[in-house]
């Protein structure tokens, strides 16, 4: 069976890819790409098809693209993550296997790299840490933060993409000795571990939010939002989400990144899991839920946040799904379709 990666010419201009993508779902992971002169209206027959790549192996993650080179994960071997570079003639560079995948359930790589300052940092299936050589494709550390800090995987595995703050990649393990941990870019070394506060790691990746001047990571576990400080890893405030899961089937399923804006903050998951819009206080220190929506209850992919109205797909069941879109002041569902 062949995995294939396909690029689109969706845009008129000459220059190919003019930003840089260097990480899951764009800068500060809202899902915005700041891409001009698109096209107005796509062609009948779909837009151009400018590049095929064959054989990347089988994954979830999306590629990223930083100065004209393609990196994008799949397995190959049936137990290897292996992450890939690619110039924009689908020449291979090099390929780097980065840790153990997750073969328990969808045996699909699922980390998609961060970049920066040419090292690409990225986790397996199984919660092996990298960074690796953008360059050359050579790894320059790995710890295996889940088996170290006595971490908990949830149902299918490691998925999260690594946040980098400052001097700091951080990561989460969940289990009954931590909720997160911070590891030094240069050499992977501890630098701060938070308390527990149970349960395990899911799927959804953290991110950085500065709110009153004030910066914290917001992350998931799969009962929980937890506020940190991405100073000493003290947990500011955490809010109890596993309380709304209304289908044994994916319990503790948290997918999405949150979703901040303005001193607010959206959650949502899958399985009629409602999407929450939460408050900060002004000094950041505690979350007041505001309103409850049950149209966007988004499995996979997250949502974003345009001209004042949130857009993602709910959950029907594991294979079919709606697009829908709510207002982010009232909660009210716009539409579904």
């Amino acid at each position: 069976m062949k995995f294939i990666l396909f690029l689109i010419l969706a845009f008129t201009t000459s220059t190919l890819f003019s930003q840089h993508i260097i990480e899951f779902r764009g800068i500060d992971r809202t899902g915005h790409f700041n891409e001009t002169d698109l096209l107005k209206q796509w062609p009948e027959a779909g837009p151009e098809l400018i590049l095929k790549i064959e054989a990347i192996g089988k994954g979830y993650s999306h590629p990223i693209l930083v100065e004209e080179i393609i990196f994008v994960t799949g397995i190959k071997q049936d137990t290897l993550d292996v992450l890939s570079a690619y110039n924009l003639k689908g020449e291979l560079l090099w390929e780097t296997p980065y840790g153990r995948s997750w073969t328990k359930s969808y045996t699909d790589s699922r980390s998609t790299p961060t970049y920066e300052n040419g090292r690409l940092y990225i986790s397996s299936g199984t919660g092996q840490v990298n960074c690796i050589d953008a360059k050359t494709g050579k790894i320059i550390w790995t710890v295996d933060a889940i088996k170290l800090y006595n971490g908990e995987i949830y149902v299918h595995g490691d998925a999260e993409n690594p946040l980098l703050v400052n001097d700091l990649v951080v990561f989460t393990t969940g289990g009954s000795e931590n909720t997160m941990v911070a590891l030094n870019k240069s050499d992977g070394s501890l630098v701060w571990k938070t308390k527990s506060l149970g349960g395990a790691k899911s799927y959804a990746s953290p991110v950085l939010i500065q709110h009153s001047q004030t910066l914290m990571i917001l992350a998931q576990t799969s009962e929980n939002i937890i506020a940190i400080n991405p100073e000493n890893g003290e947990i500011i405030w955490h809010y109890n989400l596993i309380r709304f899961h209304k289908h044994e089937q994916g319990v503790g399923a948290n997918t999405n990144p949150p979703l901040y804006f303005n001193g607010e903050i959206f959650v949502t998951s899958g399985y009629d899991h409602p999407g929450i819009k939460l408050a900060l206080s002004t000094d950041g220190k505690s979350v007041t839920e505001i309103w409850k929506n049950d149209t966007i209850d988004t499995h996979h992919g997250g949502v974003v946040l345009v001209d004042g109205n949130l857009y993602g797909a709910n959950w029907q069941n594991n294979s079919k799904g709606r697009w829908a879109s709510i207002n982010w002041e009232t909660g009210r569902t716009n539409w579904e379709t």
